[in-house]
Order: C-alpha cells, then sequence, then structure tokens
C-alpha cells in the first residue's frame, strides 16, 4: 500500500465540508448527499438510490383532491366522469368524493353512458382493435398488434375495464395529455392518481359518464 497522502486528504475534507454547507437548510427528504462529514470523506453510504423502471415511471405528479359532495344519488364507490370538466369524482361517503383530472376522448370519440368496472389489471398489456391499427396507419401512425404492460405501455400502471372492455379508465405515459380530448374515448389519468382510484375501486362499481 502507499503511502499516507495528507494533500488528497485535505482535499476531500474541503469537498465534504462544501457539501454539507450546501445542504444546510434544504429539505431531509431531499438533501441525503451525506449523513455527515465522515460519509462525505470516506463515501460510507451509498449517494444515489436505485430506481427501477416501473418505479420511474410513477415518479410524476398528482391531479386530485378531496371535495365536498352533496349528490346523494350516487352511492359510495362509485365513479362519475364528467367530460366538459376533465373531471372523474369517486364517491367516498359522508358528503366528500375525490376530484382527479383526466384526459378524455377527442372530437368524434366523446361518448356518455353508463357502464360498470368489470375488470382491473396492474401494469395491463395492450390490444389495440383492428379498426384502430388501420384507422391509425392512414394518418402515418404504426401501432403494433400487441404490447407488454410496463412503463412505455400507453395503458400506463393500471387499468379498469369498463362494461364490454372496449373502453377503460388507465394510466398514461402522457402526462401531458391530461386535461385534453386526445384519446380514443377511454379516460386517461396521471399513474399516481389511477394508482389510488384503482384501490379503492372495486368489481363491480358503477360508473356513470356525461358529455
Amino acid at each position: 500500500m502507499g503511502g499516507f497522502d495528507r494533500g488528497l486528504f485535505m482535499r476531500k475534507i474541503i469537498l465534504a465540508a462544501s457539501l454539507l454547507l450546501s445542504s444546510t437548510g434544504a429539505n431531509a427528504a431531499t438533501s441525503d448527499r451525506c449523513k455527515n462529514i465522515l460519509d462525505c470523506i470516506f463515501n460510507t453510504a451509498p449517494r444515489h438510490q436505485i430506481v427501477q423502471p416501473q418505479e420511474m415511471a410513477l415518479s410524476g405528479g398528482s391531479h386530485r383532491e378531496m371535495v365536498r359532495w352533496s349528490e346523494e344519488q350516487y352511492p359510495t364507490g362509485s365513479i362519475i366522469v364528467r367530460t366538459p370538466e376533465r373531471a372523474l369524482f369517486f364517491v367516498t361517503g359522508k358528503g366528500e368524493a375525490m376530484r382527479y383530472a383526466v384526459g378524455v376522448g377527442r372530437e368524434g370519440f366523446q361518448w356518455g353512458g353508463t357502464s360498470r368496472i368489470v375488470a382491473k389489471a396492474e401494469w395491463p398489456g395492450w390490444t389495440p382493435p383492428p379498426e384502430m391499427i388501420t384507422r391509425e396507419a392512414k394518418v402515418g401512425h404504426i401501432i403494433p398488434p400487441h404490447m407488454d404492460g410496463g412503463p412505455g405501455n400507453p395503458l400506463g400502471a393500471r387499468a379498469m375495464y369498463l362494461g364490454g372492455r372496449m373502453y377503460r379508465i388507465h394510466g398514461t405515459n402522457n402526462e401531458a395529455s391530461i386535461g385534453g380530448a386526445v384519446s380514443s374515448g377511454c379516460i386517461r389519468m396521471m399513474n399516481a392518481d389511477v394508482i389510488d382510484l384503482y384501490e379503492r375501486t372495486k368489481v363491480g362499481a358503477k360508473v356513470w359518464v356525461y358529455q
């Protein structure tokens, strides 16, 4: 082993002190570069958390809030989608509902009516209908016949299938589409929000969609 390098040791002390000073007053949840000066000098603790690909897809924001709810005709556990508002409500009971921002069908693909949640899936695969593949190919969009579930899948982290399974309430890997009218009739949600709704919703829950 080589001899003790006093210059290198002092440079590490100076670097460690600067790191600690730069994080003074920062939030504890984000200033985790080192816990103390020894960690900074000798790197005794990891400075970066390893994030799995699916966790990366959940790192976006959320557009949900609890709101007052006085419409007693909708039972607890039901879902109401108001297309013009770009909003989905889950009735929690006790005069409250969880309101989520959503993306809805583009012009010509919006719809209204009642349905039920007939199935649920985590990280669902996507098999687009043949008519969608044909329609999109005409405008230069090539859609594969099937995509496995995962962060790159357009259905996002969760899907709740409506009666007939033609339409879904699902997550998205395109957060910019939330609040817009861009889908082929499905209801899109932020991944963090669709997971929240997924945990609250039971198979058989009734769904109202209003245009």
